[in-house]
């Protein structure tokens, strides 16, 4: 078969995911077409992802999330206000064109959406048959049986009509989970494992006792800036992707800020005593399948989701900032792994491609007469419905 990606660029974790799916996918015979990212000017799409995805890259403006003024939460207000000017309005109308306008040369069996919100529109504005499976952690949020985004007041509601909206025109959605749960077949929701690169959970494991952090939203450097200059004893090895900045950026005390560099992540990550992250599901997911204790600091109301429901599996504590000093107490104890999270995860590959790819007719097929045959009529594909 032939896949088509569309993702969402903000930030790394999506982006993993396509390079996940993108090799499962190969090793079964099937071909990535090519890849659409959608991302804002601010980002830059890191070098791995062009160096690994092994397909066409086109990239094009997306909405995006906007900061408040500390640059440290997402503020809902801006985020509508800045998507919703005239200038950005019609920036996204070009973008639609673009994406109808590869899926028409690209000829795809199925495209597959990693979150993308204005590619999940503009399929349904025109009409575009081609069937699509939307993956992402977010589609839960829509899951009967998943507690988290209750009682969010109106962040949560427009988290979840954000998730809505990216479902349009997907005919069946993968939901992304820390753990197993039924598929809520009413949403068209399938609950399914992490996908989790093999070079991320191969390889030794070690404690080399340095603290490990990566965060997109930048306002909280200040505040790590600050801890590590009062105690320098800790080393602490931050990625970031910061326009601009250098690869490597030796800061106060044992602070070193790094640009956001896959496989160098991926090893500091292994090596490391504990990790701190804003909460975002991939890395988050990668450091419970090495063992490594975590403290998860969101910073909207996405990412206190997803540190509630981690947190609920066992991966680490919750905290309201960069509180080093009580994340440096918590390494101090033990902590094992949880439970069946390995095994669930492992389980991907064969899960994926059971949902993705039609399982073969049995029996003998018949023969096809000769000369032209008749083009079967589709109609379009019903849209998942992801609840409110």
């Amino acid at each position: 078969m032939r896949f088509l990606f569309i993702v969402q660029g903000e930030g790394r974790g999506h982006l993993t995911q396509a390079l996940s799916l993108a090799a499962m996918l190969r090793r079964h015979g099937h071909e990535i077409t090519g890849v659409l990212v959608g991302r804002s000017p601010q980002r830059v799409l890191p070098d791995f992802f062009r160096a690994r995805i092994g397909a066409p890259v086109v990239e094009f403006e997306a909405p995006r999330f906007a900061f408040d003024r500390s640059n440290r939460s997402v503020s809902m207000l801006r985020t509508l206000l800045g998507n919703l000017r005239p200038g950005s309005l019609a920036r996204f109308r070009r973008s639609a064109r673009i994406i109808r306008e590869q899926i028409a040369a690209q000829h795809p069996d199925r495209i597959v959406n990693f979150y993308e919100l204005l590619s999940s529109l503009t399929v349904r504005l025109y009409g575009i048959r081609i069937p699509m499976t939307g993956i992402a952690h977010q589609f839960l949020l829509g899951h009967r049986a998943y507690p988290y985004a209750r009682n969010t007041g109106v962040e949560g509601f427009l988290l979840r009509l954000h998730a809505r909206m990216t479902a349009c025109g997907c005919a069946q959605l993968l939901g992304l989970s820390f753990r197993p749960m039924d598929d809520d077949t009413r949403r068209h929701i399938r609950v399914v494992p992490p996908l989790l690169r093999r070079d991320a959970l191969s390889g030794s494991v070690s404690d080399e006792g340095f603290v490990l952090g990566y965060m997109v939203n930048n306002g909280f450097a200040a505040e790590l800036r600050q801890w590590c200059a009062g105690h320098p004893q800790w080393s602490v090895h931050l990625f970031w992707d910061r326009f601009g900045a250098p690869q490597t950026l030796p800061a106060e005390g044992g602070l070193v800020f790094h640009r956001l560099d896959d496989a160098e992540f991926l090893d500091r990550m292994h090596r490391c005593r504990g990790y701190v992250t804003t909460a975002g599901f991939e890395s988050v997911c990668e450091a419970m399948y090495l063992g490594k204790p975590m403290m998860l600091i969101p910073a909207h109301i996405e990412q206190r989701i997803n540190a509630a429901d981690a947190a609920a599996a066992g991966a680490g504590i919750v905290a309201g900032r960069f509180d080093l000093g009580r994340f440096t107490d918590y390494l101090g104890h033990r902590h094992p792994p949880v439970a069946g999270f390995r095994e669930w995860v492992d389980s991907a590959e064969e899960r994926f491609i059971r949902l993705l790819v039609p399982a073969p007719k049995a029996g003998p097929q018949p023969i096809p007469k000769a000369g032209p045959q008749p083009i079967p009529k589709t109609g379009p594909q019903p849209a998942a419905r992801t609840g409110s």
